[in-house]
């Protein structure tokens, strides 16, 4: 084959892809070695070391090492479809809890969720059967100043006064107080080191999103929906979400580069916004 017909390392790879997808190359097969792939590309090996390269970091190769040509990687455990929050946050919050150090970011519109699920976690602390060092949980609330695009009033009251802000504003406080509360506790019962610090967001969040020490993202869109809730002794007509049956999408960062780069992204964008804009957050 001449230089300008020559197959790119893509197209190599995006062949061999082909193969593992239609099953004529099998998880735990070996990979024809580095010459012979060559030579049935028409190619240099160079070209192919770079080829096997993009198909190790999707997680498609196995054993790979000098020498010896590498192995199909044994599938990813099947993913699991998106759960609503209150199904599928609490099961990937225990897990989250079993290695020795334990980092919990997130960013919502109120603390309900978390502050349920992680009862899961706490009680398998207190019956011994998970054991961390150190727990560090950072939360990202919408400040208590802003003008909330969610929930808001189906019409303004007069006089300016707005329960459905006052509604949002004692849940979010008294939500994150018992959050804060159950898991300080686990330095008195169990000696854990345990952090849990509030940020203010300078606006609504229009997604839910959880980070499980730097390696699951899982991300919830909140559904605007017109309601009615008794509160105070009013009836408040609203336009809310229900955050606890936001779907949860999962991102893995073993799952391949596409997750890895969401996941990596992610945590980025919440460092960013914890470290710039965000204020503290008193929760009175």
């Amino acid at each position: 084959m001449n230089d300008g017909n020559r197959l790119s390392p893509q197209e190599i790879a995006d062949i061999l892809r082909e193969r593992i997808r239609s099953g004529e190359l099998r998880a735990g097969d070996r990979l024809p070695t580095q010459a012979e792939l060559a030579v049935e590309f028409g190619v240099e090996r160079g070209t192919v070391r770079q080829a096997l390269r993009a198909l190790q970091e999707d997680g498609l190769l196995s054993n790979v090492s000098k020498g010896s040509p590498p192995r199909i990687a044994e599938p990813a455990p099947a993913r699991e479809e998106p759960q609503p929050t209150m199904v599928g946050l609490a099961p990937r919050l225990t897990k989250a809890f079993e290695p020795a150090r334990v980092r919990i970011d997130a960013v919502c519109l109120t603390a309900e969720s978390l502050m349920l699920a992680l009862g899961e976690p706490v009680r398998h602390i207190h019956e011994g059967r998970i054991r961390p060092e150190s727990v560090d949980v950072r939360i990202m609330l919408p400040s208590r100043d802003i003008n909330l695009a969610f929930p808001v009033p189906v019409e303004e009251g007069d006089g300016g006064d707005n329960p459905v802000h006052d509604r949002w504003l004692a849940m979010r406080n008294a939500q994150a107080r018992v959050l804060q509360h159950n898991l300080l506790a686990l330095r008195a019962t169990h000696g854990i080191d345990v952090r849990v610090s509030f940020r203010a967001l300078p606006f609504t969040p229009p997604v839910k999103l959880y980070l499980l020490n730097g390696e699951e993202a899982l991300i919830g869109y909140y559904m605007l929906t017109r309601r009615e809730e008794e509160w105070e002794s009013r009836t408040l007509e609203m336009f809310d979400v229900l955050g606890s049956q936001s779907l949860l999408f999962s991102f893995l960062e073993r799952a391949g580069r596409r997750d890895q780069a969401f996941v990596e992204e992610s945590q980025k964008w919440f460092d960013a916004l914890w470290e710039t804009i965000t204020t503290d957050l008193t929760l009175s």
